[in-house]
């Protein structure tokens, strides 16, 4: 399963800085399960697996900061005027869950990739005749005609 509005609240809330119960009430969470909130979210799989994409991000600009490389993320923050940088910039975000950096592929793919079916029966009838008059089957040029009068 994806993380929940309430989970990524959660999450957010735990990477700046928050306690586990702190951070469950920051997110919505009731103050009185908060404690029991906090721990069960603790050990849900796609709490998990977003601290570790956030630690994995980190880790890889520290290192790009130690060797001297630039290491830019894409920021979805800014407004974008085309629907296909906004895509790409999601899909190229390592810090996103992978499901949605899958959706945004998918979601760009006709952008870049037309299917077969677009071009219709007859257009793909001639892209048929086309290849088929390639080969041996390929149109010669007519035999010269010359003219011997005797």
């Amino acid at each position: 399963m994806a993380l929940t509005d309430k989970k990524r609240r959660f999450v957010v809330a735990l990477q700046s800085g928050l306690a586990g119960a702190k951070a469950a009430v920051k997110a919505g969470y009731s103050e009185k399960g908060a404690a029991q909130a906090a721990s069960r979210l603790m050990k849900d799989a796609d709490v998990k697996a977003a601290l570790e994409r956030k630690k994995a991000v980190n880790k890889a600009k520290a290192e790009a900061k130690a060797s001297g490389r630039e290491f830019n993320l894409p920021d979805l923050g800014k407004m974008f005027s085309d629907p296909k940088e906004f895509l790409k910039a999601v899909m190229n975000d390592p810090s996103e869950e992978m499901k949605l950096r899958v959706e945004a592929a998918k979601t760009l793919m006709p952008f870049d990739h037309g299917k077969v079916a677009d071009q219709g029966k007859k257009g793909a009838k001639a892209d048929a005749a086309k290849k088929a008059a390639t080969g041996r089957f390929a149109p010669k040029a007519p035999p010269r005609l010359v003219v011997n009068n005797k």
